[in-house]
């Protein structure tokens, strides 16, 4: 009280982290707004995995703030794998855990992180709590779990026996069926499979499609195997250009239009939906090569419609500047580079007279560039994305045709190793890593340009075709973006998903029995 008649006073406020619940509780008991307003914002700073479980409970419970309640929900569902390890997470009563695991928009990497929570916090207090145990059980989508997973770690449980058997069964056989029509039918669930948001979603940004420049951006949902359309029509088309996600934002970075080939960078706010012009690089650049690095763009090589370039600089947000940095010791245009262990690897392309095998790579303490062992191909056109703790250079063209090969460099040993080769030829594609999968999206195959999308598992070894986008294009760029609080909307709706039927196994035949 002393404090908000303080403030009444002075205007001015002092809010710690040991007084900030009790006075959020006397300001809105005495309805001084101001004072609740500032609270609120404190607490919201103030929120980690350890203390969100008590102040979404302290919010609705002891001091209702539906607005800061709601804020600190999603808190919990995008931290999850955190939350779930600490020890307020315990605390929770059964309802509130449910209300926590059945939204679609619970981001986890694994289904069995739920189940694992689940049984974490049934174990806490066994003889009270395992009567709720099948309810949350329910809430697993468990057909998004492993067969060998389920059979490992979910039936030798003596919790998951009972009423929890069916759902055991039910799952297996949504997983056998999913299996069974997948690569020829995206994006069919049911309640046992159906996904949650993804942890990063894959943008396709631009490209050349239909003899021409479009300004196509289609979102995929990793979850549910299916492209969205998310064009943005006030954008003008570019092809051949890089694409960055950095802070909540997505930058396009040189590139071309048929008529112009670009220094200039565009910014899209994805929560917003709008466009701005940032500052200009110093070089026109299309074919070019970006990535980032310690908070900053790097623009790498490309041809400025006169010459191919072996310059490079780097974007610094915070002062809307780009700055010069030293130049590659080739001229790359249709390169790719990647970030690795604090240095940038670019790999391959075109000098203005052959398509390169070389590659190098750059350190920001030293601003020198240092030549590496070249790769077992020639490639131009190339797609490059660090993954596994290599870097993986994959596709393009060697000068006589496209490539379906693909293969992996470990910094360690300085040497480049083959690894297994893409379904289908491609060069000028979107290449991005996505929940541990390593994405390839569009290109050239040397006869057109397509739609067609895989992706490569490095544990497996082995590519699988993947939902195709809806626009064929080549020179297109991606990026992958996570963590906005509007993530649903670049993902499809969970409701429109096509529904797979559970089979019933008392089902009988409907023939005629006459």
């Amino acid at each position: 009280m002393g404090l908000i008649l303080d403030y009444a006073y002075t205007n001015s406020l002092t809010i710690t982290e040991g007084n900030v619940q009790q006075l959020l509780l006397t300001a809105n008991l005495l309805c001084a707004s101001e004072v609740v307003h500032a609270c609120c914002i404190f607490i919201e700073d103030l929120i980690n995995p350890d203390n969100c479980i008590g102040m979404w409970r302290y919010t609705t419970t002891v001091c209702p703030q539906p607005v800061l309640h709601f804020k600190i929900y999603c808190y919990i569902l995008k931290h999850f794998e955190s939350v779930a390890l600490c020890d307020e997470f315990l605390l929770l009563s059964a309802g509130e855990l449910a209300d926590i695991i059945e939204t679609d928009n619970l981001i986890v990497k694994k289904e069995r992180t739920v189940y694992e929570a689940i049984l974490r916090w049934t174990s806490h207090a066994l003889e009270e709590r395992e009567t709720h145990f099948p309810a949350l059980f329910s809430k697993i989508r468990l057909a998004l779990l492993d067969v060998e997973y389920i059979r490992d770690k979910v039936l030798p449980n003596t919790l998951t026996q009972g009423s929890c058997l069916s759902l055991l069964s039910e799952a297996t056989k949504t997983i056998t069926q999913l299996l069974s029509i997948r690569p020829y039918l995206t994006g069919v669930c049911n309640p046992l499979a159906r996904p949650r948001l993804p942890t990063g979603i894959l943008l396709a940004i631009g490209g050349w499609s239909g003899g021409g420049p479009t300004n196509g951006i289609e979102a995929y949902d990793v979850r549910a195997d299916c492209w969205i359309n998310v064009t943005n029509n006030t954008e003008r088309p570019r092809a051949y250009h890089g694409t960055i996600f950095l802070n909540n934002f997505v930058y396009c970075i040189g590139g071309f239009d048929r008529l112009e080939h670009f220094n200039s960078v565009r910014k899209f706010d994805p929560i917003k939906g709008n466009w701005h012009e940032v500052a200009p690089m110093y070089y026109q650049r299309c074919y070019v090569s970006v990535t980032v690095l310690n908070g900053y763009i790097y623009a790498i090589g490309g041809y400025d419609g006169h010459m191919r370039l072996s310059t490079a600089e780097y974007y610094r947000p915070e002062l809307n500047q780009w700055t010069l940095i030293a130049p590659m010791h080739e001229q790359r245009s249709d390169a790719n580079c990647t970030t690795l262990n604090n240095k940038i690897y670019i790999c391959g392309g075109f000098n203005g007279h052959d398509c390169l095998q070389t590659a190098e790579y750059y350190s920001p303490e030293t601003n020198q560039w240092t030549m590496i062992s070249p790769m077992n191909s020639q490639r131009s056109g190339i797609g490059v994305v660090a993954y596994a703790g290599h870097v993986y250079a994959v596709g393009g063209f060697d000068g006589n045709s496209r490539l379906r090969s693909a293969e992996a460099y470990n910094p360690e040993t300085n040497a480049w190793t083959n690894v297994a080769s893409m379904i289908t030829t491609r060069s000028n594609f979107g290449i991005e890593v996505v929940e541990d999968r390593l994405f390839v999206v569009g290109g050239f195959n040397g006869f057109t340009t397509s739609y067609h999308v895989e992706c490569y598992d490095a544990t497996r070894n082995e590519w699988l075709e993947v939902c195709g986008m809806g626009i064929f294009r080549s020179a297109v760029s991606c990026c992958v973006i996570a963590g906005l609080p509007n993530m649903p909307e670049y993902v499809i709706p969970r409701d429109a998903l096509p529904l797979l039927p559970i089979e019933d196994d008392h089902e009988t035949d409907s023939g005629d029995s006459s």
